[in-house]
């Protein structure tokens, strides 16, 4: 107990105690008391307050350099995209201006055919009755593990996003059901266009999209609003939406106008301009006839009254309203 005892009463070794008495005679300051490490040390702390000194003021200087950059940089965006608005607005007008031009060269004969084909192919406005899809990106993580997920092939990042491939879907899917005209988010579709994707981004020729997704189709609304969930796109939609959540809504609308694409130019056929024949001179004292009663002088005739090769052609084709050459 004696030996517990004093363990109890004298935990600290005696030489621990004499160190620490000794250095308490010391003092216990960890200063330098010489004049010369007194100086080295002043002269550390002045070494360091230099160089925080320093940093502060090259991070002060450089941020409004930063500043100023990044603000330029935002300018020279706004002012392409604003350059890029401009320059589109310049082609819808000229487009106008190129449809009533060539509204005024077909009025005289003309039954609408050019128009007709205009909106059939894209490069004109169509108007009609057809159906509204609207497809987002999903709310939250989608869910139903034990459907069959038709994006398992080359899908890419986040899966509650719209991908490309899936507007290409819905599209096809329209088209199949009986589509007259669709555009997407405004931007009219051919048979030129392509829907593609740029990193996260949806373009539709090279015309970038934000969700959600409108797409316009004119036809026949319930029929086609019926067609489409019945095919491949609308099965296709279902089942992203039961995987990913991705969100979609249907609707039929009684009247859609779909824009004419920008871009495209509708070009047709026409007959091609005869060649005027070369005068000839007189033969004798009057003009002589040609046996089909037309004088030799005129344009569409030789001299012996037989018509020329260069304008028979042409005098066998008319020109139809979309100004195509038909025989």
């Amino acid at each position: 107990m004696s030996l517990l005892t004093t363990v109890m009463e004298h935990s600290l070794d005696d030489g621990y105690a004499e160190a620490a008495r000794a250095r308490g005679a010391e003092g216990s300051s960890r200063l330098p008391t010489t004049a010369k490490g007194r100086l080295v040390l002043a002269l550390g702390l002045a070494l360091a307050a230099v160089v925080v000194t320093v940093g502060a003021v090259n991070t002060h200087a450089a941020a409004p350099v930063l500043a100023k950059e990044r603000d330029a940089l935002v300018t020279r965006v706004k002012d392409a995209g604003a350059a890029a608005d401009a320059l589109q607005r310049q082609v819808e007008e000229d487009r106008d201006r190129v449809e009533r031009a060539q509204d005024a060269a077909l009025q005289a004969g003309d039954d609408g055919g050019a128009a007709l084909l205009a909106a059939t192919t894209g490069t004109g406005e169509m108007t009609g009755p057809g159906v509204k899809l609207v497809i987002d990106d999903a709310s939250g993580s989608g869910s139903g593990g034990n459907v069959s997920d038709p994006r398992n092939s080359g899908a890419h990042g986040k899966n509650g996003r719209v991908k490309d491939h899936d507007l290409q879907y819905a599209v096809n899917g329209l088209w199949l059901a009986g589509a007259e005209g669709v555009s997407v988010n405004g931007q009219r579709l051919t048979a030129l266009s392509a829907i593609r994707a740029a990193g996260d981004a949806i373009l539709v020729d090279n015309r970038p999209l934000v969700p959600p997704y409108t797409v316009l189709a004119i036809g026949d609304g319930p029929r086609l609003a019926q067609a489409f969930q019945d095919n491949e796109g609308g099965r296709y939609l279902k089942i992203i939406q039961d995987s990913y959540g991705i969100r979609s809504t249907l609707s039929t609308q009684k009247s859609l106008t779909l824009p004419a694409a920008v871009g495209v130019t509708l070009r047709v056929a026409g007959p091609e301009a005869s060649p005027e024949a070369s005068p000839e001179p007189p033969a004798g004292p009057g003009p002589s006839s040609s046996p089909s009663g037309s004088a030799s002088g005129s344009p569409g005739a030789t001299r012996s009254g037989a018509p020329s090769k260069s304008a028979g052609p042409s005098a066998k084709s008319t020109s139809t309203g979309t100004g195509a050459a038909t025989p």
